[in-house]
């Protein structure tokens, strides 16, 4: 049966401006690292990406490795991308990818250089059958290539039309604050970092928002949910067909500690206080705070994702509810 997009799409979905460029966010983008790869359901995938849209989610965040495969998250997005959204629909899509982690063998297989860069770009391009895409990362700083050259590179991208727009991922603040320099003299302004923050995480308050912020850039965290910990389905420890149950998960049972559990636990409370799941909680926490711009969330059915929509009913919290939160995870 063919696809026909929500007249009401756009009714219900909170968009926020990215810093201060002229581009708007939905307040919850569907990132495509687990779920969508070529040892996933590929009807599963594609009937979550559809929902996205139909709710409001126009960005989905994608990098050349996610799969597994490497590279087959792209290629599955791109096969959807033919099916479902012909003509112009593309023009109503904010699709980012991202190089940097390792994609294929040899010294020019990741990290920073122009060469892996617009090599990888161009290979992710022909995955998901585009001309560009709206956002292109530097998934992560390289130790051994000037920031110059990385940064060039970006920009290289933008003016050969393959990018819109250009982000960082997984940078310091002091490196950040040097490729924001860079990118800004090159004329082609750093729009998006996308860190891991959540309430388990929070290196990002320690620098890394405040330079975002004084420099106009947006953020949009990824893994807030803690790789799945921050949801209910560790309130009775690991179940079986879990994150950190599986052998390509990222979560390491190591993680899933008793002092960790007990503070899920704990968060749940709070979060039931306010009537939302833990989920819920953990997403609007993050978006109570102006500096960031959407949230990253995964998705491995249609069910989780309208869960984590919900979210959006209740993002203000009062300084009780914030002082009680901050008891547990200290």
């Amino acid at each position: 049966m063919s696809y026909l997009p929500s007249p009401e799409r756009y009714s219900s979905m909170k968009y926020n401006r990215c810093g201060t460029s002229g581009l708007l966010l939905p307040a919850i983008s569907l990132g495509l690292w687990h779920n969508f790869g070529s040892v996933d359901a590929f009807e599963n995938g594609r009937s979550i990406i559809r929902r996205a849209f139909d709710s409001g989610i126009t960005h989905f965040d994608l990098a050349n490795n996610y799969g597994p495969l490497p590279g087959s998250a792209e290629e599955n997005f791109g096969t959807v991308l033919k099916k479902d959204f012909p003509g112009n629909l593309r023009d109503e899509l904010i699709i980012s990818t991202k190089a940097g982690y390792l994609m294929w063998p040899g010294p020019y297989g990741e990290w920073g250089s122009r060469k892996y860069l617009i090599a990888s770009l161009n290979q992710s391009l022909k995955r998901m059958g585009l001309d560009y895409v709206d956002i292109f990362y530097s998934h992560r700083p390289d130790p051994n290539t000037p920031v110059e050259e990385t940064m060039t590179a970006l920009d290289a991208a933008v003016r050969q039309g393959k990018a819109l727009y250009v982000g960082l991922s997984n940078y310091s603040a002091e490196q950040t604050e040097k490729a924001i320099r860079i990118l800004k003299s090159l004329g082609t302004p750093c729009l998006i970092h996308q860190p891991k923050y959540s309430m388990f995480e929070r290196w990002v308050e320690g620098g890394l928002l405040d330079v975002l912020e004084k420099n106009g850039v947006g953020c949009i965290p990824f893994s807030p949910l803690a790789q799945g910990l921050l949801t209910d389905r560790y309130l009775k420890g690991i179940p079986e067909d879990s994150r950190a149950a599986k052998a390509t998960g990222f979560l390491q049972k190591s993680e899933v500690t008793e002092e960790k559990l007990d503070k899920v636990k704990k968060l749940n409370e709070i979060a039931r206080g306010r009537g939302q799941s833990l989920a819920q909680m953990a997403l609007s926490w993050l978006l109570r705070d102006g500096r960031i711009t959407s949230v990253l969330i995964g998705a491995s059915s249609v069910q989780q994702l309208d869960n984590n929509l919900e979210t959006l009913r209740n993002i203000n919290y009062t300084k009780e509810e914030l002082a009680a939160i901050e008891k547990v995870l200290k």
